[in-house]
């Protein structure tokens, strides 16, 4: 059932309108658990599109295991991923930057504070983003340390490749999970992918951890699919590979591997001569979970993250 979160009408004569799909049991006692699916904040970032459609069309296949609220939210930034955008058009703004909003604010902060409004009740989030246009990343769920102890135990069940848990220091207040963890509601931000696409393999693997969760928290009694339990980092365990000189990068080395101290990780070539600007070589072992997928680089441009303190197999 479409629901409108918050509808406000636009300079141009339009209008901006927020919606949630809601799927719920046919008959409701009251007492039902609710999780809310959240995507679209960032108009760049497509893999949550395909997340949302597939969660509707498999609970749609079989309504009657459905035990619980499921609300799904697969535009919070609708102008934005009309073009493509990351940030709010016009404005120049990123969305995640503006939580938990203000109801007498301007238009983006109302749009806002009528987000986490509706989602307060909900018992667990899951905020679902892609990367950039740069860099692909595995499927991954980040989670601020300061809500660890509490986010974890539903982390650990999304059938997601790892879990790096950031440091308060870089965590945004602003940002709709903080917010909503502040506020007493569990949410979880997922990152995979990159920016402008959308990889079904890596949707339907959330998929099927969202209905692992599900069946855990009692909102589905239906078939589920086993998952795999990530790997858990912390920022001590993540190496960050930058460039030392422009150019244009030449990855050595797959997405989603496991390399050596001192492994070929790829290297920055000059088109014009010929010849090797730098030789990108790992610092430690690890598995990559972050590598550069657009080749133009500058100096200090992000190359690849290595999560590091785990054995090749142990993924």
């Amino acid at each position: 059932m479409l629901e409108k979160v918050i509808s406000l009408e636009l300079p141009v004569g339009e209008k901006l309108v927020i919606e949630r799909n809601r799927l719920q049991p046919q008959t409701l006692t009251g007492r039902e658990g609710r999780i809310s699916v959240v995507t679209g904040i960032h108009g760049d970032e497509l893999e949550g599109q395909y997340v949302c459609y597939e969660l509707i069309r498999r609970l749609n296949e079989q309504p009657e295991h459905l035990k619980g609220i499921v609300d799904i939210y697969p535009a919070l930034n609708p102008l934005a991923i009309d073009i493509l955008n990351r940030a709010i058009p016009k404005m120049d703004m990123d969305m995640n930057r503006i939580f938990p909003g203000d109801a007498k604010g301007n238009l983006m902060e109302r749009v806002a504070a009528a987000v986490v409004d509706s989602i307060i009740g909900s018992d667990v989030c899951v905020d679902v983003h892609a990367s950039d246009t740069f860099v692909r990343e595995i499927p991954q769920v980040r989670v601020s340390e300061d809500f660890a102890q509490k986010l974890l135990p539903f982390a650990k069940l999304l059938n997601m490749d790892m879990v790096w848990m950031n440091a308060t220091a870089t965590v945004h207040e602003a940002t709709l999970a903080h917010s909503l963890n502040v506020l007493g509601v569990p949410a979880l931000v997922v990152e995979m992918g990159l920016g402008n696409r959308i990889n079904s393999t890596y949707g339907n693997q959330l998929v099927d951890g969202i209905f692992y969760l599900m069946k855990e928290m009692g909102l589905w009694d239906g078939e589920v699919k086993e998952i795999h339990y990530p790997v858990i980092s912390t920022d001590g365990e993540v190496e960050f590979i930058r460039a030392e000189e422009a150019g244009v990068f030449l990855p050595n080395i797959a997405h989603n591997h496991y390399v050596q101290a001192g492994g070929l990780i790829g290297r920055i070539v000059e088109p014009k001569t010929g010849t090797v600007r730098q030789e990108i070589r790992a610092g430690r072992d690890g598995l990559i979970f972050t590598l550069r997928e657009y080749p133009m680089v500058y100096k200090g441009a992000l190359l690849a993250r290595i999560l590091t303190e785990i054995k090749k197999g142990e993924q």
